[in-house]
């Protein structure tokens, strides 16, 4: 906000509140000019009588209309000289108030002028305890949203340039070390090549269905299904790979749950995504459970490992786009870092919730989401 624009605020609401005390004086000045002269009379003929002589007397009366005059001129310059030094007390106090609501709302224009030219790690300070405090609390809530989504957009990019380089340089290798006759275009090479294409065109799916599920943009075929049966179809597909690692994978789900309203392919995603996250970290010798049950009218999935366990500091940002809690993995040994994220959105598309829970490094982890419970029509 420039000093004109100030200017011109400040001006339009000391002229605002400057108006408004001229018409209280105005008002005030026309009601007792007109109401002052019967009311005075009134009182005299209450005080005296109906039957005093002033009524009667031409003398009298000549000598109450000189009284009523010099009364009124008596009040009138009264009137005008405590109007007067009222409205000078008024005017100052309203120049004050105008002030102090326009220096906060100028304080918020300029911070919101520097948000958009890119300087998100502006703030206001909040004076008092008014609106315009809470008006300025929220801007800084808001200013604190907007620079975390820039940080999380610029880390976006640059994960996604790291996980395209990998594959990208493999294939150049082999290629260029192709047409130099260095490495030998047999099976085995374009096999190589063809494992990182396919690696590229993973990356290239788990972005676009995070993209629309974070859109809210994947269609939901919502249907009522048992919880029990989830769960079985889940872990269906994922125990021959517990049996080789030798992890223990038990569920401890009952056939009595009432049905979830839920997409099964998308809630069997979920929970593959939640069991093969736990597998990795469990070593051989180690426990994967399953649970379901109800709570809250919704039901609740868990799948709690005995693996590796996750640091506290870690915990905010599970669900975070290419986050990876051991930043030593490749996307050939832990994933893209998007499968979580994922699943967040996947979950709340169903109008349920998910969070991670660790006691610690070595301790393990669990992860546990809602779904909404079906109820007829």
């Amino acid at each position: 906000m420039t000093l004109s624009g100030f200017r011109r605020l400040y001006g339009r609401l000391f002229l605002a509140h400057v108006l408004v005390i001229a018409a209280g004086a105005v008002t005030l000045l026309a009601v007792t000019l007109l109401t002052a002269h019967t009311l005075h009379d009134q009182l005299m003929v209450v005080w005296l009588g109906p039957d005093a002589a002033w009524t009667t007397d031409p003398a009298m009366a000549e000598m109450e209309r000189a009284t009523n005059a010099v009364f009124e001129a008596a009040m009138i310059q009264a009137l005008l000289i405590s109007g007067s030094t009222a409205m000078v007390v008024a005017v100052a106090v309203s120049s004050l108030a105008s002030r102090r609501m326009a220096l906060p709302i100028q304080n918020l224009l300029r911070a919101s002028q520097r948000i958009a030219a890119g300087r998100y790690h502006e703030r206001v300070l909040p004076t008092g305890s008014d609106e315009l405090a809470v008006l300025a609390q929220q801007f800084n809530v808001m200013a604190e949203a907007l620079e975390h989504a820039e940080r999380r957009r610029a880390a976006l990019i640059g994960d996604i340039a790291h996980e395209l380089r990998t594959p990208l340089a493999t294939i150049e290798g082999y290629a260029e070390g192709a047409l130099d006759g260095v490495v030998a275009t047999d099976g085995a090479t374009w096999a190589l090549i063809l494992d990182e294409v396919g690696r590229l065109r993973r990356l290239v799916a788990d972005l676009q269905e995070l993209s629309c599920a974070e859109a809210k943009q994947l269609p939901l075929h919502l249907a009522p299904i048992s919880p029990a049966a989830l769960v079985e179809r889940a872990t269906a597909r994922l125990k021959p790979q517990f049996d080789d690692k030798g992890v223990t994978l038990a569920c401890t789900v009952s056939t009595n749950l009432p049905l979830a309203l839920a997409d099964a392919d998308r809630v069997t995603q979920i929970l593959i995504n939640l069991l093969g996250n736990a597998l990795q970290h469990t070593p051989a010798g180690g426990h994967v459970d399953v649970t379901a049950w109800t709570e809250s009218g919704s039901i609740w999935f868990r799948v709690r490992d005995t693996g590796a366990g996750i640091a506290a500091e870690h915990l905010p940002h599970l669900f975070e786009r290419f986050y990876r809690v051991d930043k030593s993995r490749t996307r050939a040994t832990g994933g893209a870092g998007v499968g979580l994220t994922i699943c967040k959105a996947l979950v709340e598309a169903h109008g349920g919730c998910i969070w991670g829970e660790s006691e610690g490094l070595g301790r393990g982890a669990t992860f546990t989401f809602t779904l909404p419970v079906y109820r007829r029509a």
